[in-house]
């Protein structure tokens, strides 16, 4: 078992960054493909970026090539997000993930690839 920790989230005018965490239990994490997913009110949980675990490949949505940066650290067992040029529309509740233990590549932002979920850290952007 894994078990994922966010932290960061806040409020931010637009235009503005946020560098979100996520902590694991385990070092079987920095073993494994590591992903940032968001959900907004009344929409679908969408990944946003991944790493996959020895740092080689990243993915990133469309939405936020160019804004946001996925960067891991292992000997901590941290991977991070740093958002900027932040949008109204980036404003969610942002879930770490995790591949299974040992599976060190990605293969993508398809939520049903990860099996280990944080509880989420909510990020608003006001316009």
């Amino acid at each position: 078992q894994v078990q994922l920790v966010e932290s960061g989230g806040g409020s931010v005018q637009a235009g503005g960054s946020l560098r979100l965490s996520c902590s694991a239990s385990s070092d079987i994490a920095s073993r494994s493909c590591l992903g940032w997913f968001r959900q907004a009110p009344g929409k679908e949980r969408e990944g946003v970026a991944a790493m996959s675990a020895g740092g080689e490949f990243t993915y990133y949505a469309d939405s936020v090539k160019g804004r946001f940066t996925i960067s891991r650290d292992n000997a901590k067992n941290t991977v991070y997000l740093q958002m900027s040029s932040l949008k109204p529309e980036d404003a969610a509740t942002y879930y770490c993930a995790a591949r299974a233990g040992g599976v060190w590549s990605c293969g993508g932002l398809s939520r049903s690839l990860y099996v280990y979920w944080g509880q989420g850290t909510q990020v608003t952007v006001s316009s």
